[in-house]
């Protein structure tokens, strides 16, 4: 009897340690991109490519600091050129990489990552795997980041954040983002803006608004997005899952202000998940232009037109 207690409480004591282990131990993931593109552009011809569609390879952590607060960190790495090895010179790209922590305050973190205006409304651009050619109005670039993102108060999101650019990124400057989102039950709705003061071009604050209606496996979403003396961005998206697939219709439009350019884009996604690591998928994409050129070799040294069409198949191994 005292044998089969203390043999009890040995391996107790030894599972706990284990679970006490595996809790210390960051997570690695990542994920393998492959896709097969046609691109043709009236005028310019056309060509196939078999790419790396952005793989990467990351590794996350978090531990509790203290009751009610918890340090976090994310390292994501790409650049692996999956497709062929004689173009790759193994991971030489950072893609996010931050430190923070978080309680019932929100979250501060301090790094590389997505900024406040691009989660809270760039959504049709981040969509898609191969990816559309009008994205975003707002400049400030990732890197130099302190952000911070509010807890729910009643369903409303406050996010902020600010770049340090010192002495050795020229010019000192400290471009910063503001955010707001709203959900209540099948709808959310964001707003947020972009003061660009580190970018070129125009000096000015970049607007957007995001809204998304969902209905059962029907989801809508519309975007809109200003920079005043640069662009005006607007799209609708709608998104439809049965079963394991998922099938998504888009349509945007972008005018350029200093030139009066204009163009707009049409997708067509339809994706199917294998299983719960891997999916496969076809995008469409019809693009015309007034004023600016596509351009089927991808040097852009080839004559322009102002049609473009890309059909791509890809898959995703994630884990």
């Amino acid at each position: 009897m005292k044998k089969t207690l203390l043999a009890s409480a040995i391996a107790a004591a030894t599972a706990f340690s284990g679970a006490a282990a595996a809790a210390e131990m960051p997570t690695v993931y990542g994920n393998i991109q492959y896709v097969l593109k046609h691109t043709n552009v009236d005028g310019s011809g056309s060509t196939v490519e078999h790419a790396d569609n952005g793989s990467t390879l990351g590794v996350k952590h978090d531990h509790e600091i203290a009751p009610g607060i918890t340090g976090f960190f994310k390292l994501e790495l790409e650049g692996i050129n999956a497709d062929d090895k004689t173009e790759s010179s193994g991971i030489d790209k950072l893609d996010e990489a931050y430190i923070g922590v978080k309680g019932d305050f929100g979250q501060v973190w301090v790094g590389s990552d997505d900024g406040v205006y691009e989660r809270a409304v760039v959504k049709i651009g981040n969509f898609h795997e191969v990816g559309s050619d009008i994205f975003s109005a707002g400049k400030t670039s990732e890197g130099d980041q302190i952000q911070y993102q509010s807890p729910s108060f009643g369903g409303l999101t406050l996010g902020g954040g600010v770049q340090i650019n010192g002495d050795a990124e020229g010019d000192k400057s400290y471009p910063y983002q503001l955010s707001a989102t709203y959900a209540v039950d099948a709808l959310s709705v964001a707003v947020a803006m972009d003061s660009n003061e580190a970018a070129a071009g125009s000096n000015e604050n970049s607007y957007g608004l995001a809204a998304t209606y969902s209905m059962g496996d029907l989801s809508v979403i519309g975007e809109y997005q200003t920079r005043s003396d640069d662009k005006d961005i607007m799209g609708v998206m709608g998104v439809y899952t049965l079963g394991a697939n998922q099938f998504a219709l888009s349509y945007q439009v972008q005018d350029i202000d200093a030139t009066g350019d204009k163009n707009d884009t049409i997708i067509l996604q339809a994706l199917h998940n294998l299983s719960d690591n891997m999916y496969v998928y076809f995008e469409g994409y019809l693009s015309s232009a007034d004023g600016a050129t596509y351009y089927a070799d991808p040097d852009g040294v080839a004559t322009g037109g102002d049609e473009q069409s890309i059909a791509s198949v890809g898959a995703v191994y994630y884990f």
